[in-house]
């Protein structure tokens, strides 16, 4: 590498140094920040980098662990877990997208149909890399439409792949490294790289392991990643293919977590390192030399995106909020669109007048994805919300002799199904409406309303309850019901459930002191000592804790059956609903099992 090259790294990150964290402060994501720093040094600008092909094959190894990491994700089992999102919600994604900006481009612009499907679905593409992170930011990558959003992104990833390599065949090469012979290569590297992490890798991993030389596990994966593009290369083959599926062979790897810890910093400074090059390429003179094409390509790029995952997921039952969230966080094109438009220019697939425009709309539609997110949340929701108003919190009569059970998710559910069999009389509050609508099918005492208002607490009859579980899921709303049982109801017995060790120190030093750490046995102990402090013996407690888990481990075995049904996986809050549905059904019929051989239960 040329002292030049190197001076050019070191300006570029000083520049990533400066610029990348005043961005952050200013709310603007990371991958901008490295555009934005591109574009600030590239020849529309400031013209610092006059040379960026070297720095830009240095950059490219930040999409190749890119990939190789994403493989690591692909661990078989997960991906059966979650494969109606991955295949069915992602594939219908990718088509319906693709194909109507297939038709849209080759309607109204001068493409051909073989350019048109190629830029069609490079743009259907989003970026995995920024919709993570800015799901990250927002802290909504563990929600249920941030995980759908991931797995969308996951077959977008694998389609990505399979584009890269139809170009070369869409180009009409029938040379040793394309068409059949190209896919007979592919298969024989996979077979290759399964026997070689079987029974070579993973022993030396061990053995490098054993040295007790941590560096050198940094050192192994990174040999890995470059070893795999070097054959590659050498073969003829997409080195980003060969990444993503060295990545699929080593996701079961006992050491996959040290692989991807040891490669995640890599990855992170060379993907900065390609976003800043892509900003560097893009020509500003081309947004005053077309600019009815690149808002009108923005635009049109974003809604048609948005408008295409909105209407899938909300087709798959989703609701009309997680619809509009997940087609606002798909509607940006993505960093493999910038991979494929460059092959497909090599490939004379494409002309590249067209790279700089389309670089610009596919760029813009990321800046723009931040304004979407600030749209939906102070225009879009709210909006639906006035149209879906929740009714008023209901009026709850007072009762004697009975337990109140503050949130019913989880946790709360296993306790009052315990409550319930032992014909326990409770009252439990919850702010999800659902939850209410269903329980009261079944005559329980289950009311509407925030848990964390005083004068909700106090009608649920607190004065005359037996004892409180407190099983609310937020740390906050926890505290604040536990400091108020504390401070005004302090003869209750209070049974708390912690989400974790501080939540646990916290609810202590307010002098609560049956504590159980989340969540299904946690819940279980929790019922066991609610039933000994409504006056069942030890050991009648523990039997019939003992009773319920059997039958709930036998219950759980037999739904196996809906887990593996494709229709039926788990994935929503009204599957929950219909599953915990199935759940007091099966305790009813229990119960009349019990009552029919009578057996001696304390009344409450």
């Amino acid at each position: 590498m040329t002292m030049s090259s190197l001076l050019q790294i070191t300006i570029f990150l000083a520049a990533a140094l400066i610029l990348v964290p005043l961005g952050k402060r200013l709310g603007i994501a990371t991958v901008l920040g490295y555009l934005f720093t591109g574009i600030l040094l590239g020849s529309s600008v400031l013209n610092i980098a006059n040379d960026t092909d070297k720095i830009k094959q240095l950059a490219e190894y930040g999409v190749i662990m890119l990939m190789f990491l994403i493989g690591l994700e692909l661990r078989p089992q997960r991906l059966w877990q979650m494969r109606q999102s991955i295949f069915v919600l992602g594939g219908l994604q990718m088509v319906v997208s693709g194909s109507v900006l297939m038709l849209l481009l080759w309607l109204l612009l001068p493409f051909s149909m073989t350019a048109s499907f190629v830029i069609g679905f490079a743009l259907a593409l989003s970026s995995t890399a920024f919709v993570l992170q800015l799901l990250r930011d927002r802290n909504e990558l563990k929600n249920f439409y941030g995980q759908q959003a991931f797995a969308i992104l996951l077959f977008q990833d694998i389609a990505a792949m399979a584009l890269l390599a139809l170009i070369p065949l869409l180009a009409g090469h029938s040379g040793t490294h394309h068409g059949i012979a190209y896919f007979a290569a592919v298969i024989a590297t996979f077979s290759g790289l399964f026997l070689f992490s079987r029974y070579i890798l993973r022993p030396f991993f061990r053995f490098v392991a054993k040295s007790g030389a941590t560096e050198l596990l940094t050192a192994a994966g990174l040999f890995i990643v470059l070893a795999v593009v070097v054959l590659m290369d050498t073969i003829g083959i997409s080195t980003t293919l060969g990444a993503f599926l060295t990545g699929v062979l080593l996701a079961d790897s006992e050491f996959r977590h040290e692989l991807e810890a040891s490669i995640q910093p890599f990855k992170g400074l060379l993907l900065g390192l390609f976003f800043m090059t892509v900003g560097m390429e893009i020509n500003l003179s081309v947004i005053t030399e077309q600019p009815l094409l690149i808002i009108v390509g923005t635009l049109v790029l974003m809604l048609t995106k948005l408008m295409c995952a909105a209407i899938i997921a909300y087709w798959q039952k989703h609701n009309t909020a997680n619809s509009l969230r997940l087609g606002v966080a798909l509607a940006q094109g993505g960093e493999f669109a910038f991979v494929v438009f460059s092959l497909a220019v090599v490939e004379n697939l494409m002309d590249n007048t067209m790279l700089a425009p389309l670089t610009i709309i596919v760029t813009f539609s990321m800046m723009l994805t931040p304004a979407l997110f600030w749209l939906l949340d102070h225009w879009l929701e709210p909006y639906f919300a006035k149209r879906h108003q929740s009714p008023e919190y209901d009026t709850i009569p007072q009762q004697d002799q009975h337990i109140v059970i503050a949130g019913f998710g989880r946790f709360g559910q296993i306790v009052a199904r315990i409550a319930h069999l032992h014909h326990i009389r409770f009252t439990a509050i919850d702010n999800n409406i659902d939850n209410v609508d269903f329980l009261r099918q079944y005559g329980s005492k289950v009311y509407y309303g925030d848990p964390t208002v005083p004068e909700i607490l106090h009608s649920a009859g607190l004065a005359s309850a037996q004892l409180v579980v407190l099983a609310v899921d937020d740390i906050e709303d926890s505290m604040r019901i536990a400091r108020h049982v504390r401070i005004y109801h302090p003869q209750l017995t209070l049974l708390a459930r912690a989400r974790d060790r501080h939540h646990y120190h916290l609810l202590r030093e307010l002098g609560v002191e049956c504590i159980w750490r989340e969540t299904y046995h946690s819940a279980l102990a929790m019922s066991e000592h609610m039933l000994i402090a409504l006056g069942i013996d030890n050991e009648t407690a523990k039997q019939h804790i003992q009773r319920f888990f059997e039958y709930d481990e036998q219950l759980l075995q037999r739904q196996q059956g809906i887990f593996a049904d494709p229709k039926k996986l788990i994935e929503s809050n009204r599957e929950m609903l219909n599953e915990l549905k199935n759940l007091f059904e099966n305790d009813e019929f229990i119960q009349e099992q019990e009552a029919a051989t009578p057996q001696q239960h304390p009344q409450a």
